[in-house]
């Protein structure tokens, strides 16, 4: 347990952040679940639509420091990549 008082506010300062961390990590995961629930459907248009929803969602996640800003990048780019792959239908 804390024993000083700076010691004391940031437990609680951790507290917090877990907590506001936590729903963004969540909130990212399921805008890509979304996507690539879309992309195993096979619908493009969705999974379009999808994507446009989850990017901003992840640069800002990365923009917050909880995922690195090329990692965000790059699985924006991959998911984009599996959508073009997709035959129109």
């Amino acid at each position: 347990m804390a024993n000083t008082k700076s010691a004391k506010k940031a437990a609680r300062q951790t507290v917090r952040r877990t907590a506001t961390n936590k729903a963004r990590r969540s909130r990212m995961r399921g805008s890509v679940r979304k996507v690539e629930e879309a992309i195993a459907a096979g619908d493009k248009a969705a999974a379009q639509v999808a994507l446009k929803e989850a990017e901003p969602v992840m640069a800002r996640t990365a923009q917050k420091g909880m995922l690195h800003r090329k990692t965000a990048s790059r699985k924006v780019s991959r998911l984009a990549k599996r959508i073009g792959a997709m035959e129109s239908a």
